[in-house]
């Protein structure tokens, strides 16, 4: 698979949240590739969304990275503890990303058990492996992502995605998850899984 380039992300947010489906993420991290495809998306554009942290053109230290070139990573924390990772969309000083909500492991599943639960993948519960990168804060624990990665350059050799895709029909949308407060953006079908 080749990697994604810059002008995968540079298009209109909704397709790149579609075709980042069945897509790989690679982190290499010391010494070794953690990899998963991707499952579940969700995309946040700022002019439009009360669900994105740049609605309406907001800026701050913390939202200048959605504004950065396509192909950035923007990684934020929430609740003081859990990392998100995103995919900065569209065109430089266009406040637009995809979030990455769900993956599966491909290469390194030990390791990322280990960064979540503290041992292997085969010691783990049924509950914990059924629930083992199903979230954005999961996903971004099990593979080493951290604030240290925000404005990272995803078309370089750290942190980088390899294209996939899959055929439309297999491919669902749906409301965003844990964005009440966001008003008529709740109802915004910009959740993708397969």
């Amino acid at each position: 698979m080749e990697k994604l380039t810059r002008a995968f992300y540079d298009r209109d947010t909704l397709e790149v949240a579609r075709d980042l489906l069945g897509c790989h993420l690679i982190h290499r991290v010391a010494g070794e590739e953690l990899v998963v495809r991707i499952t579940e998306t969700e995309a946040y554009i700022g002019a439009v969304d009360k669900a994105c942290h740049a609605y309406g053109g907001r800026r701050t230290a913390r939202t200048e990275t959605l504004y950065a070139r396509p192909g950035t990573a923007y990684v934020y924390l929430i609740y003081g503890m859990y990392h998100c990772l995103n995919f900065v969309t569209e065109g430089e000083g266009t406040a637009a990303a995809v979030l990455l909500r769900g993956v599966e492991a491909v290469e390194g599943a030990d390791r990322m058990a280990r960064n979540r639960f503290g041992r292997d993948l085969s010691q783990l519960t049924a509950y914990q492996r059924k629930n083992f990168l199903n979230g954005p804060g999961k996903v971004c624990k099990a593979m080493a992502i951290t604030r240290a990665h925000n404005g990272l350059d995803l078309t370089g050799e750290t942190l980088f995605l390899c294209g996939g895709g899959l055929p439309a029909g297999e491919i669902h949308a749906g409301k965003r998850i844990g964005i009440d407060y966001a008003e008529e953006a709740v109802d915004f079908p910009w959740r993708f899984w397969i």
